[in-house]
């Protein structure tokens, strides 16, 4: 077998209320280079001390998850996602690792089964599914098995993300999330998911941007750890625009808008001094590609 080359998108998850089950993938990009066969796993990139560059990185502890019975082989590994950024960094390490299993042990692996083990590594299917499949996906995991349903982001959409320059680990903003949450507003957060998925899949976009800022789930108590989300928010109304949410457990912030509404908002942002960076990001449509060389 010559040459593996996979591109596994960066994703975005908790899209408005679909915490822990809708996200959509970007133009943002692990690469990865499966080489020759080797002793030992050897995991060659250049993304800091802290990642490993053996069999314990990430990738590999996925693909040895998948099948323990893999060889050991050379991988190159080039991200341009940024790490602990809610922009689902480790999640393109657990899909290249079970598209590596996939690919090297020849399991013939369905899109399904491919989601529902990457769902088991992470605990829910929010980032791994669009990173497989591409684009806005809605997703349920129960604990076994992924159930996953596909949907199309209008075509003039782009996102436009604020990104903090301090890392914000979802352990960390996890701890602070009731374990309970009141059945009222667990039912005001259900229907507000279900008219949004209803909306994009209607294609009414007016309806589903509108509704993207009613989460009940996450954002209000997350606020506090990223109080940036408000002042964006009512600055992207100001200009019109709707569909600001926290992406992941933080501390990335997105906005969804046309590329000249998102270049204005860039610019009032800027204008704002907001303590980030701010980056306009196509949607990634087709998910993981595999390309053996």
């Amino acid at each position: 077998m010559g040459k593996i080359v996979m591109r596994i998108p960066a994703t975005s998850a908790n899209l408005g209320p679909g915490f822990d089950s809708i996200g959509i993938a970007l133009h943002l990009y692990l690469t990865i280079i499966v080489e020759e066969e080797t002793q030992h796993w050897q995991v060659n990139h250049a993304l800091g001390p802290d990642v490993p560059n053996d069999e314990h990185n990430l990738i590999v502890q996925s693909a040895l998850t998948v099948n323990p019975k893999l060889k050991p082989h050379q991988l190159t590994v080039m991200s341009d996602i940024p790490v602990a950024r809610g922009l689902g960094s480790s999640s393109t390490a657990v899909v290249a690792g079970v598209k590596i299993a996939n690919a090297l042990g020849e399991m013939n692996l369905s899109s399904e089964q491919q989601v529902t083990l990457a769902a088991k590594m992470e605990g829910h299917p929010d980032n791994v599914a669009p990173a497989i499949l591409g684009d806005v996906v809605v997703a349920d995991f129960d604990g076994e098995n992924a159930t996953t349903v596909k949907l199309a982001m209008p075509d003039n959409l782009k996102l436009l993300a604020f990104i903090k320059k301090e890392p914000l680990l979802t352990s960390d903003s996890r701890q602070v999330l009731s374990d309970q949450l009141p059945r009222k507003r667990a039912v005001v957060g259900s229907s507000v998911a279900n008219v949004m998925v209803a909306a994009l899949a209607k294609g009414d976009w007016q309806l589903a941007s509108h509704m993207m800022e009613m989460d009940q789930f996450h954002e209000a108590e997350r606020t506090r750890l990223v109080p940036e989300l408000p002042v964006i928010r009512e600055a992207a109304h100001q200009l019109g625009i709707y569909g600001t949410y926290l992406s992941g457990a933080g501390p990335t912030i997105a906005t969804f808008g046309t590329e000249p509404q998102l270049i204005v908002l860039r610019q009032k942002l800027t204008d704002m001094d907001m303590k980030g960076s701010l980056r306009i990001f196509d949607i990634d449509r087709q998910g993981t590609t595999v390309n053996a060389e």
